[in-house]
């Protein structure tokens, strides 16, 4: 029988959408903590017609009544607000554009009491840095979960070496920790901004408000959890740590989750996503800024802004998937009607897959190792169907500027 996928579980024929930029290597959101080395991955599925199913829900979205919408989202936040003036929604964030918009609307429109909860980056920038305390300027309380260093440290070195994915425990706590926060501070309610799902998980996550609580709730014991490719009981086992220091990681027990009546929805639901409109109702509202510069690898100023590690979880998809961060920001852009395909295509053979330069001595730096250990690591993530070396250089196989569907 003909092999038809290879590294990842990912299609060996490369298929671009019709539509926007974005290609069927694209992997779907996973849930972290069964992350193992070697996992498959379900990617973005392509009708007959050759639209990614990202495509069709951008479609879906324009007959949407959105006034129907803002009505459940003022029975949501009447089933949930508290008249005492205690708090009554949990905001997670870290002060980017998606986070901001949502507790502002939240707190200003909704009236509702918010607290925001911050699993804060391993390595700050300049610029999330400050718009983290402008956020909180805006008018905020904040929990912020300072990691426990030495082991933060130590996830996020292996999470590369094993996985090639340094940005896995970011993700882990992104995710986790509001429910688990909603939980102990006894406020069911929690609201992320958008849905993933809005990028390419399967499109039936859009039609529900809720976030799938197999994304940050299960019942699993330290026998089932992985974390940075370790099993959880080899971290304490044969590494040290103590699982205090791990609880944090982990998904929140699902019978906690029941007592509190803890509900995860996503303000993308509500209210439509478009991603430039939230970064100019974030500058007008909280003083959000953008960088002065474009971001490596693709065109954008203002989105992923604030942790460092996110440059180097960029390089890892390109070598991976081929897929890099000027894709996803032109495939976002060409859905939403801000650019044409073509622009997108001419902005990824510009930008797409650049070296994380301006951040990656501070990564290797943090994660203790030597840029020479790095460029040896990642090469064993690379998908050998997508990348042929020329030269000395390695290249795509088959580029978005090369495909038929490309005039």
């Amino acid at each position: 029988m003909e092999k038809i996928f290879g590294k990842y579980g990912l299609p060996l024929e490369v298929k671009f959408c019709k539509k926007c930029t974005m290609n069927n290597q694209r992997p779907s959101s996973t849930v972290e903590f069964k992350q193992k080395e070697g996992e498959k991955k379900r990617t973005l599925a392509f009708g007959k017609d050759g639209i990614c199913e990202a495509c069709r829900y951008a479609e879906q979205k324009k007959s949407i009544t959105w006034a129907d919408r803002h009505e459940k989202l003022e029975e949501l936040c009447n089933r949930f607000r508290r008249n005492d003036g205690r708090y009554d929604v949990v905001v997670p964030g870290s002060g980017g554009k998606d986070s901001v918009q949502a507790a502002n609307i939240l707190k200003y429109k909704y009236n509702m009491n918010p607290i925001l909860i911050t699993w804060p980056p391993a390595l700050y920038t300049d610029i999330g840095r400050r718009n983290f305390d402008a956020w909180l300027d805006a008018g905020f309380a904040n929990y912020t979960y300072n990691q426990n260093k030495k082991l933060h440290r130590f996830l996020t070195k292996n999470a590369f070496l094993n996985l090639g994915h340094p940005f896995q425990p970011f993700i882990l706590g992104q995710k986790n920790l509001a429910p688990r926060l909603s939980v102990l501070l006894d406020i069911p309610l929690v609201v992320f901004g958008e849905n993933e799902a809005e990028y390419g998980n399967a499109i039936e996550d859009n039609e529900k408000p809720t976030r799938d609580p197999k994304y940050y709730s299960a019942e699993l014991s330290i026998q089932d959890i992985v974390l940075g490719g370790i099993p959880a009981k080899d971290l304490i086992g044969d590494f040290g740590f103590k699982l205090s220091d791990l609880e944090a990681y982990f998904p929140v027990s699902p019978y906690d989750v029941e007592k509190t009546g803890t509900e995860v929805h996503y303000l993308g639901y509500y209210i439509k996503w478009h991603p430039q409109d939230v970064y100019y109702y974030s500058v007008e509202n909280t003083n959000f800024m953008p960088n002065d510069y474009r971001t490596e690898g693709s065109y954008s100023k203002y989105s992923s802004l604030d942790d460092k590690i996110d440059w180097l979880h960029y390089h890892t998809t390109t070598v991976k998937f081929g897929i890099g961060r000027a894709t996803y920001d032109s495939a976002q852009e060409i859905r939403n009607g801000d650019i044409t395909r073509e622009e997108g295509v001419a902005l990824i053979k510009r930008f797409d897959g650049e070296f994380p330069q301006q951040y990656i001595k501070d990564c290797c730096d943090y994660m203790d190792i030597t840029m020479q250990q790095y460029h040896d690591a990642i090469e064993k993530f690379r998908s050998p169907h997508l990348w042929n070396k020329v030269n000395g250089v390695w290249e795509l196989k088959n580029p978005i500027w090369r495909d038929n569907n490309h005039a």
